[in-house]
């Protein structure tokens, strides 16, 4: 019509091309709108997520700070011992010697006896053969191939003090949390690595020390029958009652779930501040920087050649071990306590000026256990997960072949 219209009427025929496109103008209008609309929105959302971005960044370095804590903690107190060391040493203004020696100690054990979960450990009870791998390697293998590494050692211009202080580390017991955390982060057997840690806990109270006396001896101002009293009354009376107070709480600690790992760490750094201020008080103890560079690669080649050794031990024909077990033993047979270790430091060698040094090598290997086993567990889970696999296709009943 409009074409016909536009052939009688040009005027008609000029006004139908001119209504279309006034009537499309709007509509191209609009989007030009809602163009720059978009654009200020996409500006908008741009710096949003940029912000956002950003946020994550810092909140992970947050995150990241309130997991390292306590090893922060451990730079702070000894860069604070540095500066001040009157504060701290005996007879100071804390008084180590009745705070640390007794206070702190007690406090320690009696927050493990509160903390520890023995009921849980009946399910694993059974497992005899592994509990004494762990236990032998630990108690037994570990501080004697020390010894004899120590040996050949010995003839190296390595610090001495340092070099007892490797010997200490071999002697200690498992340790309550990391190779618990470890083995569950690779989904091994947890139950093994709970009553593993738990009972070396409770040997190292008894083992620990006749270790450190039989490869170190003790020093002559304090008597063995002493040394055993002082262990009795700070470690043995608190970590019972601890227990004890346990049952009776139980449920409400339960519920609760009071922070017993930041506590018992919070002590611990007060321990290793007033060690280092006796070390910084000292004007003749001198810690060269060759030997503890020297120290921290051995620290990392022990702990990598041992957890090498027991996973062959674990893995080998027969060995009785389930790859979940072999899990729990690597990490239950190399790492040591740092939260009994220290406290017992302080009481089987009190009168040692070279207390501190002998205590570095044990400060050094609790984090470097944590983060070496840390940067292994993705490489642990996926062989674990691979051989289990494996032994579940093998044990499966091949299908009949039809002739």
């Amino acid at each position: 019509m409009m074409a016909a219209l536009s052939e009688t009427f040009p005027v008609a025929g000029y006004y139908s091309r001119l209504l279309p496109a006034a009537a499309a103008a709007p509509l191209r209008a609009r989007p030009l709108q809602q163009r720059r609309r978009a654009g200020a929105k996409g500006a908008r959302g741009a710096a949003g997520a940029a912000r956002r971005v950003g946020a994550p960044r810092s909140m992970g370095l947050l995150e990241r700070t309130r997991k390292e804590w306590f090893i922060l903690g451990i730079v702070l107190v000894i860069a604070v011992a540095k500066l001040e060391p009157a504060v701290g040493v005996k007879g100071g203004p804390l008084k180590p010697e009745i705070t640390i020696t007794y206070i702190a100690v007690s406090a320690i054990f009696f927050n493990s006896g509160l903390s520890l979960k023995t009921e849980e450990l009946t399910s694993a009870l059974m497992h005899v053969k592994l509990h004494l791998f762990v236990q032998i390697f630990t108690l037994v293998f570990f501080p004697t191939a020390i010894w004899l590494f120590l040996q050949v050692l010995s003839v190296t211009p390595i610090n001495e003090w340092l070099l007892k202080g490797l010997q200490t580390v071999g002697c200690m017991p498992p340790p309550v949390s990391s190779a618990v955390i470890l083995t569950k982060a690779v989904g091994g057997n947890e139950a093994a690595a709970i009553f593993n840690s738990a009972f070396g806990s409770f040997l190292g109270i008894i083992i620990t020390p006749l270790l450190l006396l039989l490869f170190l001896g003790s020093s002559s101002s304090v008597p063995f029958t002493s040394i055993f009293s002082q262990l009795f009354m700070t470690v043995v009376v608190p970590l019972i009652i601890g227990q004890i107070v346990r049952r009776h709480i139980k449920d409400w600690l339960e519920r609760k779930k009071p922070p017993f790992g930041a506590i018992s760490s919070c002590v611990l750094l007060m321990i290793i501040y007033t060690t280092f201020c006796d070390t910084f008080s000292n004007p003749n103890i001198d810690l060269d920087k060759f030997s503890l560079i020297i120290i921290v690669f051995i620290i990392f080649f022990v702990q990598l050649s041992f957890m090498l050794l027991t996973f062959l031990f674990s893995t080998r024909n027969n060995s009785g071990f389930t790859p979940a077990d072999t899990v729990a033993i690597i990490f239950c047979s190399t790492h040591k306590s740092l939260t009994l270790g220290i406290p017992m430091l302080k009481i089987v060698f009190s009168g040692y000026e070279h207390l501190s040094l002998i205590s570095v090598p044990l400060l050094i290997y609790h984090p470097a256990q944590i983060l070496l086993g840390s940067v292994l567990v993705p490489t642990i889970k996926s062989w674990m997960v691979s051989r289990q696999k494996a032994l579940k296709l093998t044990r499966q009943p091949k299908a009949p072949v039809k002739v």
